[in-house]
């Protein structure tokens, strides 16, 4: 890395089984772990904009980093340039967009932060869903763009449209029906990809709870759809066939007519994936507002290793697993449980601050990590 976050330089050799990374609050492990994620999802879990990435006084950073997957090694560069088009390159070639290199590496990130998939707003949990996807199948990187695109400009003739002539005006509307099929078309997509998913990642995130979280209520995941009665049981629970968006299309497009006056009205489009929820139930209660603070950390682990155990099954080679200053914030069955899952990882990379932290099932390389330097303990 190169001007990232606090670093101004490093390279990190990383093998592998587990490389624990040591080292006192405040001196860049995380920053470490978030390049790592970075190249995977083109995103931070901590910050939602790249500017923080760039270490201050600098106009750029770079992320380098070497995939082997199956036998094949790919080396993939960023360029990290706040106010300007970030770049992507692989194996020094250019690439057309930087969501190109998305699939290359995989992961499955678990920090302290998770705590707000089960504490935090719907757009958590969202959030958690469609990261998943794109590790999962990477061309929902541009299905997600060309819906926030469409729904950024959907908003804007529902507000301009709002304010002129009571909503009467011919032109507007017509220009809102088209903007109507465009919401519908990727939305449907979009809908349909995450109902899918849900109902695969169920199975794997109740059976890591009750791993976890043994004397605990049962824990279940479920999609609430901002189509409410509009959308037909099947389409919820598709009984092992796969939701196709076709369908959905046309039930999208019907219930955007129908919530047309309350948009125009209030300026904001009432209707698509953007007000879904990933719901999180232990026993037949939310787990918002209702879950100790031992269960909503034993479900946001189950979330993570059922992402974990959901894209180890599938094709594309093991994710590698980031584990971000976690242990001293689990009791010690939890720690167990996660060290265990952790230990047959193919790769697996922790930080903790003191040593202590560290389970003994994750012996491997360690490093200590000091103001602006890595070195092998």
């Amino acid at each position: 890395m190169t001007d990232f976050r606090s670093w101004e330089q490093v390279d990190l050799p990383l093998e592998p089984g587990a490389t624990v990374l040591i080292g006192p609050n405040g001196r860049g492990k995380t920053n470490l772990l978030e390049a790592i994620g970075y190249v995977a999802t083109l995103g931070s879990h901590r910050v939602a904009t790249d500017a923080p990435l760039v270490r201050h006084g600098c106009e750029r950073a770079l992320v380098r980093v070497a995939v082997v997957n199956e036998g094949r090694e790919l080396t993939v560069e960023l360029e990290i340039a706040p106010g300007r088009a970030n770049r992507a390159r692989v194996n020094r070639g250019a690439v057309g967009r930087p969501r190109d290199v998305l699939g290359i590496l995989r992961t499955v990130l678990f920090s302290p932060e998770d705590l707000a998939l089960v504490r935090g707003d719907p757009g958590e949990r969202r959030r958690f869903l469609d990261e998943l996807l794109v590790q999962r199948a990477p061309r929902y990187a541009g299905v997600r763009a060309d819906y926030d695109k469409v729904l950024r400009q959907r908003n804007a003739l529902l507000k301009t449209a709002g304010r002129r002539k009571g909503g009467d005006d011919p032109y507007a509307l017509s220009t809102l029906d088209a903007w109507d099929k465009h919401l519908a078309t990727a939305g449907a997509q979009l809908l349909a990809a995450r109902l899918n998913l849900v109902a695969d990642l169920a199975p794997h995130t109740a059976a890591a709870y009750a791993d976890v979280a043994p004397d605990s209520r049962p824990a279940h995941i479920g999609y609430r759809c901002s189509l409410g009665p509009a959308l037909p049981a099947e389409y919820g629970d598709p009984d092992g066939a796969r939701v196709q968006p076709e369908p959905l299309a046309q039930i999208l497009l019907d219930a955007l007519g129908e919530s047309r006056s309350a948009e125009l009205e209030r300026g904001v489009s009432l209707v698509g994936p953007h007000r879904d929820e990933l719901e999180l139930v232990l026993g037949d209660a939310p787990a918002k507002g209702y879950a100790s603070q031992g269960e909503s950390w034993s479900f946001a682990l189950a979330l993570r290793l059922g992402s974990y155990e959901l894209l180890r099954a599938e094709s594309g080679g093991e994710p590698v697993l980031l584990l971000d200053d976690v242990f001293a914030e689990l009791d010690r069955k939890r720690r167990s449980r996660l060290a265990e899952v952790a230990a047959g990882a193919e790769q697996v990379i922790v930080t903790a601050a003191v040593e202590e932290d560290v389970p003994s099932e994750l012996a491997g390389v360690r490093f200590a990590v000091s103001e602006g330097e890595v070195t092998r303990a």
